[in-house]
């Protein structure tokens, strides 16, 4: 479901999916070939959301903002299943792992990753490249070009398999 809130309402590119059971409210920005999956909440009742090209956001997620500051993910980032963003920056290709959660003024840089099951702190930064994880978050090692090539793949199929879904979605 697609909610205003006040004065804003959900701006979604028309190549963007979104599965069932999704929610989304407010001041909410997603871009080109995008994906949400089902039953993730995406809410920008507080605070503005923005959503990058080629994002995939994967099944029982929840987006949310402090008043303080918005929530941005910027283009080709993964965000695993089960997943709480609160108020952070996700640099451009960055991979966040299932079960994480991400708070308040943490910044994952350019191309990282953080494990699954990981806490970052609010404030918190992850350089670019770097894989971080753990309860809270501590960098463990670069990333090598396996992980790379592996995250890029995920980006690829994630848009890719939202595609087919969409498709199957206007068949219904």
């Amino acid at each position: 479901m697609i909610y205003p809130f006040k004065d804003k309402t959900p701006v979604i590119d028309p190549s963007v999916y979104i599965a069932d059971y999704v929610t989304i409210s407010g001041d909410v920005t997603i871009g080109p070939e995008s994906t949400i999956w089902f039953n993730t909440i995406i809410r920008g009742d507080v605070n503005a959301t923005r959503i990058g090209r080629k994002v995939n956001i994967q099944d029982l997620c929840c987006l949310h903002q402090s008043p303080a500051a918005p929530l941005v993910l910027e283009d080709e980032v993964t965000i695993g299943h089960q997943v709480t963003l609160h108020s952070c920056t996700v640099r451009r290709g960055a991979l966040i792992g299932m079960g994480s959660i991400v708070l308040d003024g943490a910044e994952i840089g350019e191309g990282a990753f953080i494990g699954a099951g990981s806490l970052v702190p609010p404030g918190k930064v992850i350089p670019p490249g770097m894989l971080a994880l753990g309860r809270p978050a501590k960098v463990v090692r670069e990333l090598n070009e396996e992980d790379k090539l592996d995250m890029e793949r995920i980006v690829r199929e994630y848009a890719e398999k939202g595609q087919i879904y969409k498709e199957m979605q206007q068949q219904k």
